[in-house]
This record gives C-alpha cells, sequence and structure tokens, in this order.
C-alpha cells in the first residue's frame, strides 16, 4: 500500500476551527486524522506540506516507523507545531490500517479493556445560580463527573486573578453541596494562576470540594506546579498543552500529576500516546483525555480509552451543558461515535468508525481566528 495524497481541510465548524486531514492510498482506502493546535492551524498545514514531500509513496502501514522518521528528519525536533501534524497524520494511519485490516483501531492497540468509555461534561456558565441549575441538570441526566469553569473566563477583553479567586471558591463550594459527596467535581483555571494565586484558592474551600484542579499555572517550569503541590491536598489534571513523552516524563517521575491530560492531537497520535499511558501506568496516574475539537479527535481518544487499563474519564463537549457549541453537526459528520448518556460506546466498525463528508468539508470555509488576547486592569497581558 502506497500513499497518494494528503489533503488538509481547515473549517469553521460550531464555534471553532478543526484542523482535518485525510490521508488517500493506491488502494482506495483513506484515512481521517486531526491536528489539536486550535488557532494555528495555517502552520501546522505548513508542517504537514514539508512532511508530504517525503510520504508520498510510503507505507501508511508502517506507522510507527513513518513517526520517528517525522519526528526525528529535522534539526529542530519536536514542539507543539511539529507535534501536531504528526498527531493528525498518525490518527490517519491508524485509520487506514484499521480499515485494511477490517478491524477497530483499538485491536492494533492491544484491544479494548472496555465497552464504554465514562465522560465528563463541563458546565458552560460562569460561577453564579446558573452554573448550579447546570450541575443539577447534569446530574439528573446521569452525568457523574462534572467540570466548573471559574468566575472570570468568560470575558474575552480582561481577566484578574486575584478577583476570580473567592467568588469561584465560593460557587464551588455551592456546588460541592448541591451535587453531594458522590459526584466528581473539578475546576478549570485554564493555566491563568500564578503559583500564589492558585494556593490561594485552594485554600479558600473546604477539604474535598474538588476532586481535580485542572491547569491551575503554566506548565513550563515542573518545579512551580512540585512547591503549589506541597500548598493543597487538590490532585491535579495536567498535560492537555503537552506535545510529546518527554514533557510528561518530569511531570510523572516527580509525581506533580494525578491525572494525564493527553490530548491525542497534539502529542503525537497514538504512536505516542499509547507511549505516554504506559509510564502513566506505571506511576498509577489515570488517563483524562483532553477533547475540545470534533468527532474525530472524540474517535481518537475513545479508542486511545478503550485500549489502556489506566483511564478515568473523556472530556465531551456535547453534553446538555454545551450542545450549543456546535463541534460535531451530523451533516458533516455522517458517522460518528456515539454518546449514550454520560458515555461513548466503543464502536466496532473499521478504522476510526468516522464518516466525513469530503464535500461539504471541500465547501466550508476556513474563519481566520484569534483566542482572547486578554490584558489586565493595569494594561498588562495575563494567559488566555
Amino acid at each position: 500500500m502506497k500513499i497518494t495524497a494528503i489533503k488538509s481541510y481547515p473549517v469553521r465548524v460550531g464555534v471553532r476551527n478543526q484542523l482535518l486531514v485525510k490521508v488517500e492510498t493506491d488502494q482506495g482506502i483513506h484515512g481521517w486524522g486531526e491536528s489539536g493546535l486550535s488557532y494555528r492551524e495555517l502552520a501546522v498545514m505548513g508542517a504537514i506540506q514539508h512532511y508530504t514531500q517525503f510520504l508520498m509513496g510510503r507505507d501508511p502501514m508502517n506507522a510507527g516507523a513513518l513517526w520517528q522518521e517525522m519526528y526525528r528528519s529535522q534539526y529542530f525536533e519536536g514542539g507543539r507545531v511539529l507535534s501536531a501534524a504528526i498527531a493528525a497524520l498518525d490518527i490517519a494511519f491508524h485509520d487506514i490500517k484499521g480499515k485494511a485490516l477490517g478491524v477497530p483501531v483499538y485491536q492494533l492497540l492491544g484491544g479494548r479493556h472496555r465497552d464504554r468509555v465514562p465522560a465528563f461534561a463541563t458546565t458552560s456558565a460562569p460561577p453564579g445560580p446558573a452554573m448550579i441549575d447546570q450541575v443539577l441538570e447534569l446530574a439528573e441526566a446521569g452525568w457523574t463527573c462534572v467540570r466548573l469553569m471559574a468566575e472570570g473566563q468568560e470575558n474575552p477583553e480582561t481577566f484578574e486573578p486575584r478577583e476570580s479567586l473567592a467568588p469561584t471558591a465560593e460557587w464551588a463550594v455551592k456546588a460541592r453541596e448541591v451535587a453531594g459527596a458522590g459526584m466528581v467535581l473539578g475546576m478549570e483555571y485554564h493555566h491563568r494562576l500564578s503559583v500564589a494565586e492558585a494556593a490561594s484558592f485552594c485554600q479558600k474551600m473546604p477539604s474535598g470540594t474538588l476532586d481535580f484542579l485542572e491547569e491551575p499555572i503554566r506548565d513550563e517550569n515542573p518545579s512551580s506546579y512540585e512547591s503549589l503541590r506541597r500548598m493543597t491536598d487538590i490532585p491535579f489534571a495536567i498535560g492537555e498543552e503537552f506535545s510529546s513523552k518527554w514533557q510528561f516524563l518530569p511531570y510523572l517521575e516527580r509525581d506533580i500529576l494525578q491525572f494525564a491530560r493527553i490530548d491525542i492531537c497534539n502529542v503525537g497520535g497514538f504512536t505516542e500516546a499509547m507511549k505516554v499511558a504506559g509510564w502513566a501506568e506505571a506511576h498509577y496516574v489515570d488517563l483524562m483525555p483532553h477533547n475540545p475539537l470534533g468527532p474525530v479527535c472524540t474517535a481518537a481518544s475513545v479508542h486511545l480509552a478503550a485500549a489502556v487499563p489506566n483511564f478515568s474519564w473523556l472530556e465531551c463537549r456535547d453534553s446538555p451543558a454545551e450542545r450549543h457549541l456546535g463541534f460535531s453537526p451530523t451533516d458533516l459528520f455522517p458517522g460518528q461515535v456515539r454518546l449514550e448518556g454520560a458515555n461513548y460506546i466503543v464502536p466496532d466498525a473499521p478504522g476510526l468508525g468516522v464518516d466525513v463528508d469530503e464535500e461539504r468539508l471541500a465547501a466550508a470555509v476556513f474563519e481566520y481566528s484569534e483566542p482572547p488576547h486578554l490584558r489586565r486592569r493595569d494594561g498588562s497581558f495575563t494567559n488566555w
């Protein structure tokens, strides 16, 4: 089997862009992949164009060797742009291989451990009465793991960390009161805090309020997370920005993270994600995959979740609280992994089990967009 074409489709789907990649072969079998580097789709497309020059005519069945060649074929290895490009291609190669062999992708990874993949939902309302209503709505619908959003994240222009801490903690405590002890509750801070601010936030809540705190500070310096680790007993969910096993390494070896927020569309696809999963298992850390994109990313994440023993919940953006985001339209993706209640059903179809209407995809429009460029009240920039 030989690769005959690689096509990139950067398109607006719902409230954000998705970068879908199709790999075609001389045997009429094609595969789909997706890049996770949101808002920088054109940069990833450039990397894919470079890789295409030497991937034409190669055998996509050799996904592991092609991964090594793509990663090692330049002096400046790695980085989020290159890893996101490799991820999209690696996922597509696995889709092709599964279809060629007539098996789901998880069979290529060792078989499935579970028939259903538990998912977690996210409240879209800011801290306040509407957020509490969404927690109750999700609980009634059978969701047992819910992630809350911090105060101020809905503002596209300004974010003051200190002003966010007290109201976010107050409403997190109220959410725990109404949800009861059985629901798993997390908080997303989108790496917007400093170590001192994150510690202050944690100290404003009784122990047991939150089951995980996601990305409270930036990830570049593991020692900073170690410092924060000593100041709070809340488990950390970290890793959605990591682009390789090497970025996960210090966090696992130094027992900094408790949930690995691996993003299969950023970290290098199945080839790299399975290596991270093995290291995480050795440290008794469960995967909690990042999944903010579309049906291709969701399907790849479901296959990963099915194939590993150490798994907690998969992020879902199609819960009753977030269906308005429109990431998974059925006209563009007529075949998708099925969400049943708060669980994704592991598919039996060969490959990923996702169908894409390429004609609609080709006709869709790419709209250049930027994430918010947030400022503090003094005019300085802060993290989005």
